[in-house]
């Protein structure tokens, strides 16, 4: 035994032991145990530029990017979205706007209202709730109700500059749907 476990990879200190582990997962070394991972899922993320609206993903691997769409008029602002869902098959969408509708949208059509809309973005991160890190390309859900949860939670968490945060956010949608 040795001061601090130096010297040795067993030691004890004041009731708790901590042993020296090796790997032998499969009989490979880490090294091809990370490269195994690796290919197994990979993901693409498409850095943003200055054309792009929006660019990011999410937690299930979906990827995009969007950008306007060259029909795009004022009366009727278009975008396209292109990029990778969560099972790693390429996708494209043309989104109107204007027929968004944040009651029952997906999460793209969101980050394209989001975009659209100049929703200041709280320390450069999302104005939507961070329930949306599970959604799938096609998954639809009620964006309006998972504000009104968020804000509930933020409030009982006593996070009242987030749940403040929150509300100017989900406003903002409001406004867009009373406006169209």
């Amino acid at each position: 035994m040795s001061i601090n476990g130096i010297g040795t990879p067993n030691y004890s200190m004041a009731g708790y032991s901590a042993k020296r582990t090796e790997n032998h997962v499969s009989g490979k070394s880490f090294a091809e145990q990370i490269d195994n991972a690796a290919s197994k899922k990979a993901h693409i993320v498409y850095m943003k530029t200055d054309d792009m609206l929006y660019s990011g993903g999410n937690g299930t691997g979906l990827s995009f990017y969007i950008k306007y769409a060259e029909n795009t008029t004022e009366d009727d602002p278009t975008v396209v979205a292109k990029g990778i869902d969560e099972n790693g098959k390429e996708f494209e969408q043309t989104i109107h706007i204007n027929k968004i509708n944040p009651r029952s949208a997906t999460i793209v059509e969101m980050r394209a209202l989001e975009a659209y809309t100049g929703v200041e973005k709280q320390y450069g991160f999302t104005s939507l709730p961070m329930e949306t890190g599970n959604m799938g390309l096609k998954d639809r859900r009620d964006f309006m109700d998972m504000f009104k949860k968020t804000i509930s939670d933020m409030n009982l968490l006593c996070q009242r500059d987030t749940a403040a945060y929150y509300l100017y956010s989900m406003q903002t949608y409001w406004d867009f749907m009373t406006r169209k």
